[in-house]
């Protein structure tokens, strides 16, 4: 799942990390995702970036083993219970314009 967002008025990124890293152990300890990759931050300035719909500066990488995982995160989330149901709402408390963008690998 690719998630793109730009941060909420007066956080930055050095506040923004630990909180969706605890957000992404929480839901590994639980089984609920596999992994995330680092934060990464938009290049506007390159010819490479073609993307005109969306202006958002930041984006990350959650990997899931499968549909199933998948769904059954969003349903998790859906719920708003423990683990990960603090640690989620904080994180999205410091994004705003968040879009989420989820495919499956074709091999």
């Amino acid at each position: 799942m690719l998630s793109c967002f730009d941060l909420a008025e007066g956080v930055d990124l050095d506040s923004f990390r630990p909180g969706y890293a605890a957000f992404v152990e929480e839901m590994k300890d639980a089984g609920l995702t596999v992994s995330t990759g680092p934060i990464g931050r938009r290049q506007r300035d390159t010819p490479m970036d073609t993307d005109d719909e969306r202006d958002h500066e930041y984006f990350v990488v959650m990997t899931f083993r499968d549909r199933a995982q998948v769904d059954a995160a969003y349903a998790h989330i859906e719920r708003h219970v423990a683990p990960g149901d603090a640690e989620h709402r904080g994180v999205m408390a410091m994004v705003r314009n968040p879009v989420f963008i989820c495919w499956q690998d074709t091999e």
